[in-house]
């Protein structure tokens, strides 16, 4: 009989421990803003499922979150500051030389996002990265 308790004591030890992560309250729609009252804190696991609040309120929704759904890290970004179709400057960099050109987003975008631009003057599609001014930046050292 204690074999069995030290065996059921050892299972039980070694069972994880309740997880908590992060859920939609309602529905919300993509591009959305999320402010506290938009997640809760649910019991459960699920890979990439965010655990902490402050990863997500003022976060923008990337896709629809669905009520008592995990939220995952990809679900969210930085709210856009660019616009599908917005002119922005398009500035490449290698080193001291600095070019600006303007070009027009081929998608929406927040800062630090990859973008892909159309430069106006040459037709050419490039990809960038929004920097916090709304600029999007191109060449050697591109990545924030």
């Amino acid at each position: 009989m204690t074999r069995a308790l030290l065996l059921l004591a050892a299972l039980c030890a070694a069972a994880p421990a309740p997880a908590e992560m992060l859920v939609a309250t309602r529905t919300i729609r993509g591009q959305t803003i999320l402010g506290p009252g938009d997640i809760a804190v649910a019991e459960g696991t699920m890979p990439g499922a965010l655990t902490d609040p402050a990863e997500a309120i003022g976060q923008e929704a990337r896709v629809n979150l669905y009520a008592g759904r995990p939220i995952g890290a990809g679900d969210i970004g930085p709210p856009a500051i660019i616009e599908r179709n917005q002119i922005v400057t398009l500035i490449y960099r290698n080193g001291p030389v600095n070019i600006a050109a303007d070009a027009r987003a081929l998608d929406r975008a927040g800062i630090g996002d990859a973008l892909k631009v159309m430069n106006l003057a040459s037709r050419t599609t490039v990809i960038g990265f929004v920097a916090p001014d709304g600029t999007v930046t191109v060449g050697a050292s591109t990545k924030p």
